[in-house]
């Protein structure tokens, strides 16, 4: 028995790691790195190993960074099965169906840049197809419920429970047994905290031999959930009394359904603006909110409840879905008054950029950061303070007054993390992973005595 680490290694993206028991591989999920085009040859570069090797893949979540190499590895070879929620099975397909007509439009885009400037360049693929990700959906097989065990061959047990991130997230439990040598391993995957809105909380943890750690704020504490409110409130108020819109970059899954609830329960008490319209401007998100509709068994009492009284928790007076191009291009004919939801959250993409080249110079305007922003991304030069910022070719200077609020983040902060962690036991050895060195290093010191190990990517280790 062993385990090997190939993503999300003292950094935050581009989870992937891989345990091996009983002559069967299963995979725990396979992420995509983002950050900016640096990153591009790590994404297309080997695995680490052979795809077509791979028994099952083990999906905690939709998220990009967790699931965004998959029609990858289906293209590479692999032909075995992947078992995830039945939420997360969902938002997985609509994630990378995005994620590969993103990729599709960059690689031509990239090749017609090439051809005005009288390059002569060989073709610009993409990393992976929207056929390449329709292909990866046929490996989805069984569908994971909270607290049911699955049995994926002879000493190999695997349990799904609820982490409270997003939609359908989830912890993996594995119980492993080979040749009489028992071993059981945690795999936390990404963490939510408690007392958010529209999901329940995080289900405590078994006990475990072994635990794969997330830290990605393992170094800080969020802000509280209701200043935090109050502070968006603040924020969009103060910017129409000024004149100007407000550009919030939201993560499709969770933070734009989140940010949604928030603006209507503002809305209905009267702390923001009744004349307030607000842009979902994200064909992803839009999608994503009609799938949140689809899966109540994953929400809380309060969620629940309004939907049971025939409410939708995500419908506020105002409120505007763009899917259309043509219909995005025209908010940026509002100078005044609107509230613009785009993706991506690390404005890495999507929509977004273009409503920061139209507001992001102007003083009277506001961008407002619900989430983590990873290093290298556009969204984390704009939060560290930088003066101008490149987008499509262009100096942007930054005027527009930047809001970060912390206390939305679907990831645990420290205290939420070192709790959650506790419960577990005692492991004999515990993997920080999902998060950077400084984060990793701050979340370590609060152990004590316990064994910790901070993998590299590569790096295989016995069980």
């Amino acid at each position: 028995m062993k385990i090997s680490f190939h993503g999300a290694d003292r950094t935050v993206t581009g989870s992937c790691h891989l345990v091996e028991c009983n002559g069967k591989r299963v995979l725990i999920d396979c992420g995509l790195y983002q950050g900016g085009r640096e990153i591009d040859e790590e994404n297309s570069a080997d695995f680490g190993f052979d795809p077509a090797d791979i028994d099952f893949l083990l999906l905690t979540h939709a998220h990009l960074d967790h699931c965004g190499r998959i029609p990858l590895l289906a293209r590479r070879g692999f032909r075995g099965e992947i078992i995830t929620t039945a939420a997360s099975c969902e938002l997985a397909r609509l994630v990378m169906l995005d994620a590969a007509h993103i990729q599709e439009e960059e690689a031509g885009y990239r090749q017609r840049k090439a051809s005005r400037h009288g390059k002569r360049v060989d073709a610009i693929n993409p990393l992976y197809t929207t056929l390449d990700a329709l292909n990866a959906m046929d490996f989805f097989g069984r569908k994971a419920s909270y607290g049911a065990p699955l049995t994926l061959a002879p000493g190999i047990r695997a349990t799904f429970s609820n982490a409270g991130h997003i939609l359908g997230s989830a912890s993996v439990f594995l119980q492993l047994d080979e040749d009489g040598r028992e071993c059981s391993v945690l795999f936390s995957g990404d963490l939510g905290y408690s007392g958010r809105v529209i999901l329940r909380d995080p289900a405590g943890p078994p006990h475990a031999d072994v635990v794969v750690m997330e830290t990605t704020y393992g170094d800080r504490l969020h802000k509280a959930l209701e200043p935090s409110v109050g502070e968006l409130y603040e924020a969009i108020s103060d910017t129409f009394r000024r004149g100007g819109n407000v550009v919030i970059p939201t993560f499709a899954l969770e933070r734009t359904q989140e940010i949604l609830y928030h603006l209507r329960e503002g809305a209905e008490a009267g702390r923001i603006p009744p004349t307030a319209h607000v842009f979902l401007d994200s064909p992803m998100a839009i999608s994503a909110t009609e799938i949140f509709r689809r899966h109540p068994e994953c929400y809380d009492a309060e969620a629940a409840k309004l939907f049971k009284q025939g409410r939708d928790p995500f419908m506020l007076r105002g409120l505007s879905f763009t899917r259309e191009t043509a219909d995005s291009m025209a908010i940026n004919r509002i100078h005044g008054g609107a509230v613009i939801m785009a993706g991506s959250g690390m404005c890495t993409g999507g929509r977004v950029r273009h409503h920061l080249k139209h507001n992001l110079w102007r003083r009277d305007c506001s961008i407002v950061f619900v989430g983590f922003a990873a290093r290298n991304t556009l969204a984390r030069r704009i939060i560290d303070g930088a003066e101008t910022v490149r987008i499509f070719g262009e100096d942007i200077p930054v005027r527009a007054r930047i809001y970060t609020i912390g206390g939305f983040s679907a990831h645990a902060d420290q205290a939420e993390l070192l709790a959650w962690y506790r419960k577990t036991g005692s492991p004999r050895t515990t993997f920080l992973v999902h998060g950077e060195e400084d984060a990793m290093r701050g979340f370590a010191e609060q152990l004590g005595g316990v064994h910790v190990e901070m993998p590299e990517t590569g790096q295989v280790y016995p069980l």
